[in-house]
């Protein structure tokens, strides 16, 4: 499902169609609100979440993997844990990205994979037991801020600048899943990813700590002599299309897909007869590579993106946080 346009108009003017969803807005965010107001399990290693208060991508993966990279050289053996969005494995799987499929697993548990081991299922705190059986001595969930089943020492609320929280209102009227206040109550921190377009920082008192980052699109194998033809099935996947643009490839065509999307044979054999006629390369996500039939992952290329901190002290302070507990 793509989010409706009006889920991203400015918080004034809601327009019909939110005002007109506000009663089922209510009972959602007080359902949220009794579902987060149940105790987790409390794990014997620090747990730290990369969450949102919206829904859609803000960038928790590359947040999720840079930190994990970190907790790594600092001599930790992080585990991540992830709901595995699509996937049918059961709670406490093991994620083996040589074995598994973005069908079996999800997509973001393949790449959160190849810098940790990744457990995937919807109760964290399965997940959480399994992970420590297997050596795990940090916690890293990739998303689940709403989820009540593994207590969170840390929580950080990651934040796209360029849309911000909408138009402010809990789903199905916009795209947040709780109120902003009630969230950030909850939050030890913000990590805001990109400008802040939406001025939310400055129009927002007692918040947490905010953290500012930004998405590099790493372009260093792609071609200079031949066009581009851009596709992704991910939160917003004009990010992904302005990132290539600020790299200096900005794409002949663009095609947007629904986030999580599961590409069929047919979409993928009229990607490439796009690409033929327009003797072009076709590029996608990582996120997205994973979820492409082999034969047609191996015809398209794939743009990564690092995260690049504010200031260098901003990644080691989160950590420092997260890992007291067992580095103190």
């Amino acid at each position: 499902m793509r989010a409706p346009a009006f889920w991203w108009t400015a918080p004034a003017h809601p327009g019909w169609a939110a005002r007109l969803l506000s009663p089922l807005s209510y009972l959602y965010a007080k359902a949220t609100a009794r579902r987060v107001g149940r105790s987790g399990w409390r794990a014997p290693v620090p747990v730290l979440c990369c969450g949102n208060i919206g829904v859609g991508g803000t960038g928790k993966t590359p947040l999720g993997l840079d930190l994990a990279q970190r907790a790594i050289a600092r001599g930790h053996r992080p585990a991540f844990l992830s709901r595995g969005y699509g996937g049918n494995l059961p709670a406490g799987t093991r994620v083996d990205p040589d074995q598994h499929t973005a069908r079996e697993a999800g997509d973001e548990p393949l790449l959160l994979a190849r810098i940790a081991p990744c457990y995937i299922g919807a109760d964290r705190a399965v997940s959480a037991r399994q992970a420590i059986r297997d050596g795990a001595d940090c916690l890293l969930m990739d998303d689940g801020f709403q989820n009540p089943t593994l207590h969170q020492d840390l929580a950080l609320v990651v934040v796209d600048g360029t849309v911000g929280f909408g138009n402010g209102r809990v789903l199905p009227a916009g795209p947040l899943r709780e109120p902003v206040h009630a969230g950030l109550a909850r939050a030890g921190g913000m990590v805001m990813i990109g400008a802040d377009r939406q001025g939310i920082l400055a129009g927002m008192k007692n918040r947490p700590p905010c953290f500012t980052a930004m998405l590099q699109q790493d372009v260093g194998n792609l071609p200079r002599d031949r066009p581009l033809i851009a596709f992704a099935g991910i939160g917003r996947p004009a990010k992904f299309f302005d990132g290539l643009a600020r790299a200096g490839f900005p794409p002949l065509r663009c095609v947007a897909f629904a986030d999580h999307h599961p590409y069929t044979r047919t979409e993928c054999c009229a990607m490439l007869a796009l690409a033929a006629q327009l003797n072009a390369c076709l590029v996608t996500t990582e996120k997205d590579a994973v979820r492409l039939p082999p034969a047609m992952r191996a015809q398209v290329m794939t743009a990564g993106v690092q995260l690049a901190w504010g200031t260098p002290a901003m990644p080691e302070h989160i950590l420092d946080q997260w890992l007291g507990r067992t580095d103190a």
